[in-house]
């Protein structure tokens, strides 16, 4: 009973507050850039060549708004939008209507998960191993030789990163294809399809790896270094208890659970950390369509990538809390 009261229902009030709080800017935001979309869809229909009469114009408007959830006062749209958030209905898509939101979420959001979410995992297994190990053997010349190589590679922005990839890779090697997967190929479970997919996912996908991997390096050595000078690891080195013991028992595991944190968040962020990178690799995912529903104002769209991010994010929290006592001992003492 105590960990419902002290544990469980406050943190279902804090995921419920969030995704609230979140939609809500989501929605407004949006609105105040001045952008309206429907006066941008008349004028685009009036630069091909198209003549339409003022009650033509009237009419359009009308039906553009009601597609859209722009009709009415703000506050019958902001209703609106949470009908159709419950419902999971964005409406059509600006930019390219008449599609639904709900379709193109459907055809971009599998490249992206399949990008970002593995390699977030390998850079997150290769860097906590490799910087744990560096962190507690610090003063090895290999530790420093790797620390100052991260040191290098870790300021350096994903695009400049992914542009020197590309070039090396793409056009000096020609390794790799240079252009991201094209959208609407038959999916067929097949080798020859698989090895397709790896070869236009291999260049984005290796810059966020050892770009990710240099963040996580760091993090993780910080830790060790920090665990290794607590009392207890200095107790059991002093009472002959066996290094290989004390890294795995006591200093790595320690060290992991701010990083088992920061994994939840990072994958919760699927929808917008690899913008720039499919950006310069023209890999069709949902920070490239994100991207483009922001540039050309398409309020359904940019809502339904960021409801789903916030919900994936806020989800995700709240899995990793009820799950953290299983990880972290002293919660369940509390």
């Amino acid at each position: 009973m105590r960990f419902f009261r002290d544990y469980l229902i406050p943190r279902i009030i804090q995921y419920i507050v969030v995704i609230f709080c979140g939609i809500t800017a989501v929605f407004f935001i949006p609105r105040l850039t001045g952008q309206d979309p429907v006066l941008e869809m008349i004028a685009q229909i009036q630069s091909q060549g198209s003549s339409l009469d003022p009650t033509a114009v009237d009419s359009l408007m009308g039906t553009l708004k009601e597609l859209y959830g722009l009709e009415g006062t703000l506050f019958q749209q902001y209703v609106t939008t949470w009908k159709r958030v419950f419902a999971l209905d964005f409406g059509p898509s600006f930019f390219q209507f008449p599609t639904p939101v709900s379709e193109l979420l459907k055809t971009y959001l599998p490249w992206t998960i399949g990008l970002f979410a593995t390699s977030t995992l390998i850079s997150w297994i290769l860097g906590n191993i490799l910087g744990g190990i560096a962190g507690y053997f610090s003063r090895k010349n290999w530790s420093k030789i790797i620390d100052a190589l991260i040191m290098i590679v870790r300021p350096v922005p994903h695009y400049i990163f992914g542009i020197i990839v590309l070039i090396l890779f793409g056009y000096v090697w020609q390794l790799f294809p240079v252009g991201g997967m094209m959208l609407g190929r038959r999916t067929v479970l097949n080798w020859r399809f698989i090895m397709t997919i790896l070869r236009y996912s291999f260049l984005p996908a290796l810059t966020l790896v050892i770009l990710g991997g240099a963040v996580w390096f760091q993090q993780m050595k910080l830790l060790v270094q920090n665990v290794k000078r607590e009392d207890y690891v200095q107790y059991a080195q002093t009472g002959g208890v066996k290094e290989r013991f004390i890294i795995y028992r006591y200093v790595l595991r320690n060290a992991m659970l701010p990083q088992i944190t920061q994994l939840a968040l990072a994958l919760g962020q699927v929808f917008s950390g690899v913008l720039i990178v499919e950006m310069v690799f023209s890999y069709p995912g949902i920070g490239l369509l994100l991207y483009r529903g922001v540039t050309r104002g398409d309020y359904n769209l940019v809502m339904g990538i960021t409801v789903l991010s916030i919900l994936t994010i806020t989800t995700a929290v709240l899995i990793l809390d009820l799950f953290y006592p299983l990880f972290d001992p002293r919660i369940r003492h509390k």
